[in-house]
């Protein structure tokens, strides 16, 4: 019996470095696929690593989101509980019929239609972007000059908040995807200005409808009878933030971290960009640092795989783990940016799966390519084993990405 099978580990669990996946992995999905890990808050909850079984959780209604249950876990050590348990993320319908009118409301916006009529303008904020930081001389760091601000940037357009008030939706958006940065009162207070802001922008959204998706949201809703009340509007602000700027912010460093670690990579695709989707897809694949996973809860008794889990358990989806499952991809150590067809898990599987995955796909891709034109000869200016993983947040990501041309 292996170390991981007799004893509770603490989650995340560490990797030995930023780009390396955590040693353990392997072990826990071949002996102990449903593992007990202790969160940052002291309770427990069961780890879930192999690829059909994690697939297997995120598909099956029954594990439901129902993470205020009164004897759920605790992901954070904050009195609130976190994004994942606070007031506004109960507020949105979380399964039936309601849940999926929701998803058909917005995912109204995320057609390949709008992606297409979007990536000009994602481009020409990248273009700036990079011409601010190469402005500012080398080294830079991509993270703080690039990967950091985009996401926002492009969130707030969606959402039709002015270019003025993006470095407060980022400060939020950090405040609100933490585990242990920010204090209680923190938390709470950067939860309560969101709040605020979003209620004032949703009024004058419906006074002023604009091109943005809560004014779409309110005028069809509204023009059905059954209009969305201020409450699902702000939480729908919210879940767009929180699920479409750390997420992708720090998906874009890791991105061009992960390329430049074997420069061979990155000159592959400057040699061929036909390959920039299938290289998006691997590395959304490869990245070992997706952050805490997705997280569900389960009031009846299951079975996970041929493990028994029983109700009252809540469990925590690795797709980073899952993604590097030899069962389900050939070669899944090996970063192959031809791979096709790529089925990972990164955002999710289901009924809940990401709502916003074709915009992160739209910005990954515009992104990788307005770099590979504008700075052909870019490096790591550290060696990959140097780069540093952000402690405390939800989403995995790098403290910064030190490059030059």
């Amino acid at each position: 019996m292996s170390q991981v099978d007799e004893q509770r580990l603490d989650y995340p669990l560490p990797r030995p470095a930023a780009l390396e996946p955590p040693a353990e992995w392997a072990t826990l999905r071949q002996r102990c696929p449903v593992a007990r890990v202790a969160m940052p808050s002291g309770d427990e909850m069961s780890l879930i690593t192999r690829y059909a079984d994690v697939k297997q959780v995120l598909s099956d209604p029954r594990f439901g989101r129902r993470l205020n249950a009164p004897d759920a876990a605790r992901i954070t050590d904050t009195e609130s509980g976190g994004v994942f348990n606070n007031e506004m993320a109960n507020v949105l319908p979380q399964h039936g019929e309601e849940h999926l009118r929701w998803r058909r409301l917005v995912g109204k916006w995320f057609t390949a239609r709008r992606m297409a009529a979007l990536r000009p303008r994602i481009e020409a904020m990248a273009g700036g972007l990079i011409d601010a930081m190469v402005k500012s001389g080398r080294p830079a760091d991509l993270k703080s000059g690039l990967a950091f601000p985009l996401p926002v940037w492009v969130i707030c357009d969606l959402l039709g908040v002015p270019d003025s008030d993006r470095d407060r939706f980022a400060h939020w958006s950090d405040c609100m995807l933490n585990l242990t940065r920010y204090t209680e009162e923190q938390v709470k207070t950067a939860q309560a200005e969101f709040n605020a802001y979003m209620a004032g922008h949703i009024v004058d959204r419906r006074g002023e409808p604009g091109d943005d998706l809560l004014s779409e949201l309110i005028v069809a809703t509204d023009a059905e009878g059954r209009g969305l009340s201020e409450a699902e509007l702000v939480a729908t602000g919210q879940g767009l933030l929180v699920a479409g700027h750390e997420t992708t912010a720090n998906m874009i460093a890791k991105m061009v971290a992960m390329l430049l670690a074997d420069r061979r990579r990155w000159e592959g695709l400057l040699a061929d960009r036909s390959l920039i989707r299938t290289a998006v897809e691997e590395v959304l694949r490869f990245d070992t640092n997706l952050g805490l996973g997705m997280v569900r809860y389960i009031d009846q008794d299951v079975e996970v795989g041929d493990t028994p889990v029983p109700r009252g358990t809540t469990v925590l989806c690795d797709m980073a783990a899952a993604n590097r499952d030899e069962t389900a991809f050939d070669r899944a150590e090996e970063m192959d940016l031809t791979r096709s067809p790529n089925p990972h898990l990164t955002f999710g599987a289901g009924a809940h799966s990401c709502l916003g995955q074709s915009l992160a796909r739209t910005e990954l891709q515009t992104v990788l390519g307005v770099l590979l034109d504008r700075l052909p000869s870019l490096e790591l200016a550290v060696p990959a084993e140097n780069l540093e993983r952000v402690e405390g947040l939800v989403v995995g990501g790098l403290h910064s990405l030190p490059i030059r041309w």
